[in-house]
């Protein structure tokens, strides 16, 4: 096995303590290992001390490379600890792969700003990316690497937790970094990823005939607002029920009308309507040509995207299971939308076998769709690595 990959949980309430809890299970997972990257994911009273966590991980781990970041809940050890004190210690060793950390933060410029300290990805087999939700745009990094490394998959969660002193909770190597992003830059490993945005498609897919931006001017050469109306007429009561939640509209970002699998659909909010120019806007950039169709989110519907998409990832590697695998679920998921514990965590064991897994509980979560990666929200985006 070139690919190997042990996972620590502990809630302790010292975070010295339960950090190197953490790191000696993993340690005693991969005890001939030399440990080639650490992922951590820390809540709690961790956010008081983030220096002595990560001075707890590397004394009981030694690893070469470190990146994480605060959380108002871990996900480790087939268990999401949405509350409270606890860290999340993910440790790999690649014997034919290479890691590369990066930093990557805005700086002032005389026109502006500017973003210093992305990697060029081109060629890498895939990256993590764990952004401070204050100090970094998100969307705008990941469309302009959309440009520079196309087909590159970007996985990852916004932090969504920072330090009691109201600082960046982002963890580079031994040291809490202000404000940014972390990462890491994967070669010769395999990283296959896994997006569920919890939403069901309901109606008939519908092509964008005029709209720039955010404004859907018109869908199938009818006014958008009308041709929108005409689909929710037709709706039966359980599809209307669905929707009470709110309407969502998933848009396919490759061009044309056919046979689209509800996991190529980017599903984003549908922010309003205007009666008089018969136009909608919507919560993301669109382009003539492009499809679109009704969604709704709920519980029923996550788990099944959940599980559908796992299911790919796991036929997608034959006989061979996974290594491990990083998972970044939204925080309003969790006992809020399954009424349950542990459920996206439950689902990457039930579909992928018990497999060290950790992720947190995050402010939007990074992962790609129709080949190109955007920020989501109320999504599960997981991060396979093949054995």
């Amino acid at each position: 096995m070139s690919v190997r990959i042990a996972c620590g949980l502990s809630t302790a309430s010292d975070p010295r303590t339960g950090a190197v809890e953490a790191a000696a299970k993993v340690a005693a997972e991969l005890p001939d290992a030399s440990i080639d990257l650490a992922v951590v994911f820390a809540s709690g009273a961790h956010l008081a001390s983030p220096e002595a966590t990560l001075e707890g991980v590397h004394d009981a781990l030694a690893p070469d490379v470190l990146i994480g970041c605060g959380a108002g809940g871990v996900v480790g050890d087939g268990r999401e600890i949405e509350g409270g004190t606890a860290i999340a210690v993910w440790a790999a060793a690649f014997e034919h792969g290479v890691v590369s950390t990066f930093h990557a933060e805005v700086t002032e410029v005389r026109d502006g700003v500017a973003i210093a300290g992305v990697p060029d990805l081109q060629g890498a087999g895939g990256a993590i990316l764990l952004p401070d939700p204050y100090s970094f745009p998100t969307d705008a990094v990941l469309a302009e690497l959309a440009g520079r490394a196309p087909g590159v998959p970007v996985l990852g969660g916004v932090s969504s937790a920072r330090t009691l002193r109201g600082q960046a909770a982002l963890f580079l190597g031994e040291r809490v970094v202000p404000g940014g992003a972390v990462g890491v830059r994967f070669d010769g490993v395999e990283l296959l990823p896994c997006v569920s945005q919890g939403a069901t498609p309901i109606g008939p897919e519908l092509e964008i005939t005029a709209g720039e931006g955010r404004l859907i001017k018109e869908l199938g050469g009818r006014p958008a607002l009308t041709a929108l109306r005409d689909v929710l007429d037709r709706l039966d009561d359980d599809q209307r029920e669905l929707l009470a939640e709110g309407m969502l509209l998933g848009i396919v970002v490759e061009h044309g009308l056919g046979d689209h699998r509800h996991g190529d659909f980017l599903v984003r909010s549908v922010l309003g309507g205007d009666p008089e120019t018969g136009t909608i806007a919507v919560g993301a950039t669109i382009e003539q040509g492009q499809v679109v169709r009704v969604h709704a989110r709920d519980a029923a519907s996550a788990d099944r995207d959940l599980d559908e998409a796992l299911g790919l990832r796991r036929r997608a590697l034959g006989d061979d299971a996974p290594a491990g695998a990083l998972m970044f679920t939204c925080n309003g998921r969790g006992r809020g939308m399954f009424g349950l514990p542990d459920h996206d965590a439950a689902a990457v064991t039930s579909c992928l076998g018990d497999i060290p897994t950790a992720g947190f509980f995050a402010a939007g979560e990074i992962g790609p769709v129709g080949g190109e990666n955007f920020l989501h929200g109320f999504t599960a985006t997981v991060a396979v690595f093949a054995s």
